[in-house]
């Protein structure tokens, strides 16, 4: 079972040099054109179509974890290994994808939980929850999310990062709804977690049909210390940013446009090395696509609570 993509297709042309034939009409709001670029990175080699969600590797940052066949009970996640530039900027794929574990249903979420390294993967349409073990091809552990309270179904997981307000917390949105949780785990002393308890977060329900998102690394421009969610919107064919509140959810009432004209954005990722977001296609040539301009993760500081009390002012507002 799939979804009915094609009413969200935007476009299908040639936008200048290093993009194919199969890309799409990508633009940058103009808000941030003159500080950010794209490159189209084409498809993976060896990943089957159509594009889930995406991670690097705990252990190796020239390593990407894509989903293929999402959205399908033959669904696995490949090892993607990249070539990278004198900048350390992705260019390319080195040698074809190898399969790396079973992920049925994979979706716009594929995130590890800091503290273990236990991969989370959002299935979707089955609105289930898996898990898996650092060195396991099979999905150890499997939640269903529908009786903690999910709307059918999850579409996408992360934990939000240090330094940002909310820092560690599990945060998860469903397709196509737009419903946006915040979920608390336990270890269950299998090397796998318990969902303790599931709460929906009800003045941060997302337009345009979220997948993927991530968090836009502090000090990049524009964005400044900014605490910011970037967030793949496959519906409406963008990709939005949002201001996040001191629990470390979006203020929906802040959304900007930062990309336009996409086909299938799916997953969400930001580059341990470089700080580019790089997201994957559903649909729309099943594609990689890398967005240069952000700061490196972990170069900026800001005091924490500073950081937190603007979070605070922003939620007050």
């Amino acid at each position: 079972m799939f979804r009915q993509a094609g009413s969200f297709v935007v476009a299908s042309v040639v936008v200048g040099a290093g993009f194919s034939n199969a890309a799409v009409a990508q633009v940058i709001a103009p808000e941030f054109a003159a500080q950010y670029s794209l490159t189209d990175l084409g498809s993976a080699p060896g990943v089957p179509p159509l594009y889930g969600g995406l991670t690097f590797k705990f252990d190796d940052p020239n390593t990407i974890l894509l989903g293929g066949n999402a959205n399908a009970e033959p669904g696995a996640l490949y090892a993607v290994r990249v070539i990278r530039d004198m900048d350390n900027h992705i260019i390319g794929f080195d040698g074809n994808a190898e399969f790396f574990a079973d992920a049925a249903y994979n979706d716009g979420g594929v995130a590890y939980e800091p503290t273990s390294n236990v991969l989370f993967t959002s299935r979707w349409p089955a609105n289930e929850m898996g898990q898996l073990k650092p060195g396991s091809t099979t999905t150890d552990k499997i939640i269903d999310l529908a009786p903690l309270g999910v709307a059918q179904s999850n579409a996408s997981v992360n934990f939000v990062p240090a330094g940002y307000p909310g820092a560690g917390r599990m945060k998860m949105a469903s397709w196509s709804g737009g419903q946006w949780y915040e979920a608390t785990i336990a270890p269950d002393g299998l090397g796998t977690f318990d969902i303790t308890s599931i709460t929906q977060v009800l003045d941060s329900t997302l337009p345009g049909g979220p997948e993927g998102f991530t968090y836009v690394p502090l000090g990049s421009p524009i964005f400044g210390y900014n605490p910011t969610m970037i967030v793949s919107e496959y519906g409406a064919g963008n990709v939005a940013v949002y201001d996040m509140d001191a629990n470390g959810d979006p203020i929906v009432a802040s959304r900007r446009l930062f990309i336009s004209n996409l086909v299938g954005a799916e997953g969400a990722v930001i580059d341990p090395l470089t700080g580019d977001f790089i997201f994957s296609t559903f649909e729309g040539g099943d594609r990689l696509v890398r967005v240069s301009g952000f700061a490196v993760p972990g170069a900026a500081s800001v005091c924490p609570i500073a950081l937190a009390g603007l979070a605070l002012f922003r939620r007050r507002r």
